[in-house]
């Protein structure tokens, strides 16, 4: 389709560039019959329509882990845990500085630490090169209990 056609949104009735369309794969000419302008605003009316459902919707979805899972994990790698509320709060306060990764210079990192003992003694690695180390060098220093941590 050419870069300047354009279509009539069945909303507002307005002929718009084909840019003002968000993409939808399932329509003929693969865009939305509806412009951006109209979606968004249908979207901010749900949201307010049903927002405590909407609220509840956003926290139950996600990565998030149940509280006994937080637990769990508190008792099985305490010095992980201590390491990485160490730092968190260390960049919160300004004491540690996020830097890029060591060996990529990404920007978003992960602090790593080589010794959970040491939990302020960080390098700092992209998500992949962090990954990286630790399936080929294991979980690092002190950072769960094993027989190599605990002596047995």
């Amino acid at each position: 389709m050419k870069e300047h056609a354009t279509k009539t949104c069945f909303k507002c009735g307005r002929a718009k560039v084909l840019a003002e369309f968000y993409k939808h794969k399932q329509m003929k000419d693969g865009r939305l019959n509806k412009c951006k302008c109209c979606t968004k605003n249908d979207v901010r009316k749900h949201r307010e329509q049903n927002i405590e459902r909407i609220r509840e919707y956003d926290r139950a979805r996600g990565n998030r882990q149940s509280r006994a899972y937080h637990e769990d994990y508190r008792k099985r790698f305490p010095a992980k845990y201590r390491a990485s509320t160490l730092v968190g709060n260390s960049i919160r306060d300004g004491r540690l500085v996020r830097e890029n990764c060591e060996v990529c210079g990404a920007v978003k990192t992960h602090a790593h630490h080589d010794d959970y003992a040491k939990p302020l003694d960080v390098r700092w690695l992209c998500p992949v090169h962090h990954r990286q180390w630790h399936m080929k060098n294991g979980p690092g220093r002190n950072g769960c209990l094993n027989e190599h941590t605990t002596g047995k």
